[in-house]
């Protein structure tokens, strides 16, 4: 048994793990004993000793060797640099080596410190009490516990502790000596920094790595000492070298090193990449899989001469961000600015690293496209050279389709790798296996990453916004006046475009309510009123945004001026042809105005604004406290301040998981947790997209998977396109010949108005269907248009169903013209819109779930068949499919009965007052299904029994009761006892502990009762 034993007995085993013994032979892991060098002179993190025999073994000459060592040496001194600033000099120097010229004329000679390639041929040594002088004369010594020497030079430092002593002592200890009082010095030529004990095992960390970022190795292992296990993993000279080697970066003034799930999803990247096997790489929103990118290209590139990476991404944001960590980590990056450019770019061989958004390989045409490809193909533009690899950013989204086809028709030998944070779900899955192939290693899953603390966890609140008709009447009357004259048909598709939840959800005294929330949790939350935090609110449109922009901006509260809106919204003249009808404001000239009056007053354009918006937000959050956006910065977006996501936007699958991942990025110690506030009932939409991302349903896809799904698909595509086009032909059938335009408006149109056909409702049926069918004809055409030859139609049936479709499309629009079915909506607007937010009133929001205790993972995990069976029946109908918004059910609805029974919801009144109500009555019986949901999670939480004594009201009391044979005389008296005893500040301060030890030792005999009742005490904040 270790626990309890000093710290320098778990030393002893170290070193016989590492070294075998203490002979100075490579023994145990494949390491040397060097020595206890706490009394040795003049001891230093470049021992020439070591070093100069090594160099000569490896054939260099003696005056070669001396240079060589004094370079090293002057790099690691630290002359007039910052730490970091030497050991990325002294880094660069053991990687790649230093030149050498041996004499006046002589060519220059790569004298390298370290065989990477090779780890047995390097003099791997541990030594133990390494004293080293302090840079201060007034500041103690310092005596690392073990450094590990490759060569004589100190590329790892390890600080122990006892079982009983957290090893957070040993990090505080390693970042104490790495400060300027202390020895920094010594620290220049060190890569890897290690603390641990027998019972945690060991954290590491690249230098000045606070505490909280050290990370903890994870990897199967039939070991079960913790501290064994980890150095058996992370210390054998092999792994040793090749993290160091491979797998560390240094990235805008910090330096970092793999986190495990990093470092084995590019090993098995290698792999496939040495089969020329492309596929994609699933790792968690937050989990890094940009350096993940980075750590890869620079092996590629170091391992295959010729080879070259193209990095490709459909964000402006993550192509900046992309841009920034390759150019950050010392890979200078070719950026494409246009297509062109970027085909320039790939008949460049010097060009390395060529970075690009999907969109630069053109929006074009099929025929134009096939043209560029001729193009190459002769010549006339430049053929890329070299051996490629594509990296996708995001690989669920754009790359699929017309892009993915391009960019293969462009570089056709290169292997495509696709990157994303999320998994592959139905609707895509095929596309995207077609695309890159199977998942490559072993998907890297959100409660994963929680459970590593790579990333936090989620806490969820819902907040209900009650609305209420003000005036049913005045709604008819409004309503009517401005529809005098319109077919039930017209009058329908306004109520379609206009009365859906999601209008009704718009109106400005809701908004209201949300900005009040916001502004209010501005002044109470702690992180958000520290200014350490900050905040996204996700507006369900872009004009929608810019009614919660202009709320803020009048608040007349601290986020008038410290709140920015980001959406892809530029202002363009041409867009407002066409809007003017006399009528009052449209929505697209609402929002140029918004945004130019906002322009015009800064003096700036929308990239500039954004821009500075952005770097305020991540590089001082108290300056800028919320960014309103609708869909931008979703994904690809960084900025580890954001703590609150506010949601009033229908959202599902990929984009609502990476959207709450916006918040789960560590900040320091004041963040526990990233906090979702909805305002749009997605509880379930959330709990089926966390719940999807960290299952074992998407696990790793077998090549064969992949096989026959092209075909399959072009096969029904065909199948398609010929049930599409004899649904329309036969709806046409009955049209009198010669079928010619008088011939369809009498069949489908109302010649004499509508209200003198006896035969106008019958009418209105054949338009929707000639509606639907039309669109379906064209759907299932563009489908079969994208390879035609795979659906099995030629050129000569392609052309003729191009005409067909295009004729189809025009008879369309002019029936619903000639019907009076159209409807332009820029005339009604203004109205609609004033309906909207005269008569639609909200109350204050009320908050419908206490989950604040409860964190999402939690949620998740605990959801069973109970819970299931227990939920209200209208809530089981309307929340069981994430993919429904309920605005589609609702216009569908409409769509579906409105046109062909005009009573049905006659009145506008009657239809806003039932979604109102359908709306009021879902929050209600959802607010009970999430209070289910939550007590299950509570119980299995609470960590203890159910009934206890009315003395044992904490948490640490209970446990103590639990603990102590549920004697409650015992338990007061050992709680007591503590609370008069503990010290402030005794976790972690060895004296303050020994004391409370002392005093526990009046009451207990035995050391193990003690041991088990400061391990009890110390996990709760109450003592």
């Amino acid at each position: 048994m270790t626990i309890g034993q000093p710290e320098r007995a778990t030393q002893n085993r170290m070193i016989a793990q590492m070294c075998g013994d203490t002979s100075g032979k490579v023994g145990g892991l494949g390491w040397r004993y060097l020595g206890d060098w706490q009394k040795r002179g003049s001891n230093a993190n470049i021992e020439p000793d070591y070093l100069r025999p090594w160099l000569l073994s490896r054939g260099y000459d003696k005056d070669v060797v001396t240079k060589a060592i004094a370079e090293l040496q002057r790099a690691a001194r630290m002359d007039g640099l910052k730490l970091y600033e030497a050991n990325r000099a002294t880094y660069d120097m053991l990687r790649y080596g230093v030149q050498v010229t041996p004499g006046p004329g002589e060519a220059p000679v790569t004298v390298r410190f370290v065989d990477w390639d090779n780890p047995a041929a390097n003099d791997m040594g541990v030594a133990e009490e390494v004293a080293i002088s302090a840079r201060n004369p007034k500041a103690y010594n310092k005596r690392p516990d073990l450094v590990l020497y490759v060569n004589g030079i100190a590329l790892g430092v390890v600080e122990l502790k006892k079982s009983t002593v957290d090893l957070g002592e040993g990090i505080r200890q390693t970042l104490d000596n790495q400060r300027p009082e202390f020895i920094p010095h010594f620290f220049t030529t060190v890569q890897l920094t290690l603390a641990g004990n027998e019972v945690q095992g060991l954290r590491y960390a690249a230098i000045q790595t606070p505490q909280n970022y050290w990370l903890a190795w994870k990897e199967d292992s039939d070991i079960t000492a913790p501290l064994a296990r980890d150095v058996s993993q992370m210390l054998t000279p092999a792994r040793f070298l090749e993290v160091i080697n491979d797998f560390i970066l240094y990235d805008a003034g910090i330096k970092k090193i793999t986190r495990p799930n990093q470092y084995f999803a590019v090993k098995a990247a290698q792999d496939a990449v040495r089969a020329r096997q492309g596929g994609i790489i699933w790792q968690t929103q937050g989990s890094g899989k940009s350096l993940i990118m980075v750590m890869l290209a620079r092996w590629i590139r170091e391992a295959l001469p010729d080879a070259r990476i193209l990095v490709v991404t459909d964000r402006k944001e993550l192509d900046d961000q992309i841009e920034a960590v390759f150019g950050n980590t010392g890979d200078k990056v070719r950026r494409a600015k246009s297509g062109a450019d970027l085909l320039a770019a790939l008949a460049d061989p010097k060009e390395r690293v060529v970075s690009s958004l999907v969109h630069k390989f053109g929006r074009r045409e099929e025929d134009e496209m096939g043209a560029m490809i001729a193009e190459i193909q002769r010549g006339q533009i430049g053929a890329p050279v070299g051996e490629f690899f594509v990296f996708i950013d995001e690989a669920h989204r754009t790359q699929s389709g017309k892009l993915a086809r391009a960019m293969r028709m462009i570089l056709p030998n290169a292997v495509f790798v696709g990157f994303t944070g999320t998994p592959l779900l139905k609707t895509d899955k095929q596309t995207s296996l077609e695309t890159f192939g199977p998942y490559i290693g072993k998907p890297y899953r959100f409660n994963e990453a929680v459970e590593d603390e790579v990333v936090l966890d989620l806490r969820y609140e819902a907040r209900d916004i009650d609305q209420r008709i003000s005036s049913p009447a005045k709604i008819d009357e409004w309503f009517e006046a401005k529809t005098k004259g319109l077919t039930p048909v017209a009058k329908a598709t306004l109520k379609q475009r206009w009365g859906t939840l999601q209008r009704v959800l718009s109106s400005k005294d809701r908004l209201e309510q949300i900005a009040n929330d916001i502004i209010m949790d501005m002044a109470t939350k702690p992180r958000l009123a520290s200014g350490r935090g900050n905040a996204m609110l996700v507006a369900g449109s872009i004009p929608e945004a810019c009614r919660f922009f202009e709320i803020f901006r009048n608040s007349g509260s601290e986020l008038s001026g410290k709140c920015a809106i980001v959406t892809s919204y530029q202002r363009n003249a041409s867009e407002l042809t066409g809007e003017e009808a006399g009528m009052g404001e449209t929505e697209k000239q609402y929002v140029y105005r918004v945004y130019d009056r906002l322009m015009t007053d800064l003096g700036t354009d929308e990239e500039a604004y954004e821009s500075e918006a952005l770097r305020k937000f991540r590089k001082e959050p108290a300056q800028m406290k919320l960014l309103i956006v609708v869909s931008r910065l979703l994904t690809g977006f960084d900025a580890p301040t954001a703590t609150y996501i506010y949601i009033d936007k229908q959202m599902r699958d990929h984009g609502l998981f990476q959207a709450i991942c916006r918040v789960n990025r560590l900040d320091g110690e004041d963040k526990d947790y990233g906090y979702v506030v909805d305002y749009k009932d997605l509880f379930k939409n959330i709990e089926a997209a966390v719940d999807d991302y960290t299952s074992e349903a998407f696990d790793a896809f077998d090549a064969e998977d992949v096989e026959g799904l092209i075909s399959n698909r072009a096969e029904k595509a065909g199948v398609d396109l010929h049930t599409a086009r004899d649904a329309w032909f036969g709806l046409l059938d009955p049209v009198e010949q010669p079928k010619g335009d008088a011939e369809l408006y009498a069949y489908f149109s109302s010649p004499n108005g509508w209200e003198n056909d006896p035969a106008a409702e019958e009418k209105a049926r054949r338009r929707q269907a000639l509606y639907k069918l039309a669109g379906a004809y064209a759907r299932a055409f563009a489908s079969v248009a994208e390879d035609p030859a795979a659906s099995g139609v030629n050129d000569l049936q392609l052309s003729q169903y191009r005409g067909e479709v295009e004729k189809a499309l025009s008879i369309r629009d002019a029936v619903r013209l000639h019907s009076g079915d159209a409807v332009d909506m820029k005339q009604f607007e203004p109205a609609m819109r004033h309906l909207i937010d005269s008569y639609i009133k909200a109350d204050g929001s009320e908050v419908i779930s206490h989950l604040d205790d409860i964190s999402l993972i939690d949620l998740v995990a605990s959801k069973g068949a109970s819970v299931e069976d227990g939920l209200p029946k209208g809530l089981k109908g309307n929340r069981e499919n994430v993919a429904e918004a309920i605005e589609n059910n609702v216009r569908r609805l409409i769509i579906d009965e409105t046109p062909v029974n005009p009573k049905f919801y006659e009145r506008m009144s009657e239809l806003l007052t039932d979604l109102v109500r359908k709306r009021r009555d879902d929050a209600i019986a959802y607010a009970e299904y999430l209070e289910k949901i939550a007590e299950l999670v509570r119980s299995v939480k609470a960590g203890h029994g159910g009934e206890y004594p009315a003395s044992m009201a904490t948490p640490g009391r209970k446990a103590l009761f639990d603990n102590l044979g549920q004697d409650e005389a015992h338990a007061l008296a050992v709680d007591q006892l503590i609370r008069d005893n503990a010290q402030s500040g005794w976790r972690g301060n060895r004296m303050k502990e020994r004391m409370l030890r002392k005093k526990l030792a009046e009451v207990f005999e035995s050391e193990e009762a003690i041991d088990l009742i400061i391990e009890i005490v110390r996990s709760h904040d109450e003592y």
